[in-house]
């Protein structure tokens, strides 16, 4: 089922923290049209939450882009996912200069059917295509009136800022969005498709639909565009560029970590959710402790699994093994990179994790399954070990073979840096991504 993303829902949410004054004045009446853009192409970008926790590579990618002399403006359905306290001075700068489109509520939504409907082909030829996306699922339909107000409203910014393309990250709820804009407006549409969530359930998720709606899209990885190869026909293929994530390796330098006698710390980073693992990755735990080894492991990030993982802790009695630190914004994420002896995610699903390009890019051994884009990062044995996923003892022992092997992890640690350095570096990414949109759109940065 579709994620919804109800313009007339409540403007904040209960469980939602209250945005900055400035993100509510900014989303309170479009800004005007700036004068003197010259031939330059504008870029908008669009993401369901933006700034995210878990999703700040997004916005390292907007910053790259914008240094390289792209004007990308950036849209967001829904407010930031922190209180600008807790926000790094980027997110807070970002989230001050970002339309959320939930922030224009009812009024904002009116507005943008009453100017729409100036266009009434176009406005009635949209609705009709949202309503169809449904079926005869109700619920959807209802969805797809929800997404069509959403898409007005989007159209109608863009407009303001005279941008003709649009990018959006994730081929999920926000793209839902973007494809209903792209039936009522002439403008560009691009993706970056990530997986594996979207392939998952391709029909439900419009996936075929919006592969035929964009100009191009942007795979992370081999695997990602093999699906995307998978959903769609070959006439479709020419679409499909490759351009991985990337992390600037200079933010992320390897630290010389403490010498005297502490528990060997592995480190997991993400979202608490079923298909992040993390109740395989304690069990593995569990068995290390019990084994009599030292060790402690970190958890970092919030999620809906959290009280269940607490709960397995309580029931192993491993409280004095086991840490939640709750979510944490990157420079917290940095410093617990600074204290960790290895990295592992046992994920059941996954694109190509940059949690994983940080940690090795820090000088960390890291451990991960052997599931879609991730062999990708890391060649096992070479810059990292991968393991069957949902297999607790083969976690179990490769973690133990890292705490006894003192130079296995030194290899495994300056490999791992030195494959971010020459295929994950955020800035020759970066450079990369500028390239395509050039070529596909013929942006002048």
């Amino acid at each position: 089922m579709l994620l919804s993303s109800a313009t007339l829902l409540p403007r904040v949410s209960p469980t939602e923290p209250a945005p900055h004054s400035a993100c509510m004045s900014r989303a309170a009446s479009l800004p005007p049209v700036e004068k003197g853009l010259g031939s330059r192409t504008r870029l908008a970008y669009l993401g369901s939450r933006y700034p995210a926790v878990s999703h700040t590579f997004i916005l390292r990618e907007v910053l790259q882009l914008r240094a390289r002399g792209f004007d990308i403006d950036v849209a967001s359905i829904n407010s930031p996912d922190r209180d600008v306290s807790d926000m790094t001075p980027d997110e807070r700068q970002e989230a001050e200069a970002t339309y959320y489109v939930k922030l224009h509520s009812v009024v904002g939504a009116i507005a943008a059917h009453l100017w729409a409907l100036q266009r009434s082909a176009a406005w009635l030829r949209t609705l009709l295509f949202a309503l169809g996306l449904g079926g005869w699922n109700l619920r959807q339909k209802v969805y797809g009136i929800f997404y069509f107000t959403e898409a007005l409203m989007l159209a109608r910014w863009m407009e303001s800022h005279g941008t003709t393309h649009l990018h959006v990250h994730f081929a999920s709820a926000a793209a839902n969005v973007a494809l209903l804009l792209k039936q009522f407006a002439p403008v560009g549409l691009s993706l970056t498709v990530h997986g594996p969530d979207e392939f998952y359930d391709a029909p439900g998720q419009w996936l075929p639909e919006k592969i035929a709606a964009a100009d191009f899209i942007i795979c992370i990885g081999a695997f990602a565009r093999s699906q995307l190869m998978h959903l769609s026909p070959a006439s479709q293929w020419h679409k499909f560029e490759i351009c991985p994530l990337g992390v600037d390796p200079d933010h992320y330098a390897p630290v010389r970590r403490p010498a005297e006698e502490r528990p060997f710390t592995i480190l997991c980073v993400g979202r608490l959710t079923p298909a992040k693992g993390q109740r395989i990755l304690i069990d593995a735990c569990r068995k290390l402790h019990q084994s009599g080894r030292k060790l402690q492991l970190v958890l970092v990030g919030a999620g809906p699994d959290e009280t269940d993982l607490k709960a397995a802790v309580a029931c192993y009695s491993l409280e004095s093994v086991v840490r939640f630190t709750g979510a944490l914004n990157q420079t917290e994420v940095r410093a617990w990179y600074s204290l960790a002896d290895a990295f592992a995610l046992a994920s059941f699903a996954e694109g190509i994790p940059v949690v994983l390009m940080e940690a090795m890019a820090s000088g960390i051994p890291c451990v991960s399954t052997r599931i879609t884009g991730i062999p990708e990062l890391i060649r096992d044995g070479d810059d990292g070990l991968l393991v069957t996923p949902s297999d607790t003892d083969e976690l179990a022992a490769a973690l133990a073979r890292l705490m006894d092997d003192g130079p296995l992890r030194q290899y495994l640690a300056r490999s791992g840096r030195a494959r971010v350095q020459q295929k994950y570096n955020l800035a020759l990414n970066a450079a990369r991504l500028g390239r395509i949109f050039e070529t596909r759109l013929g942006v002048h940065s």
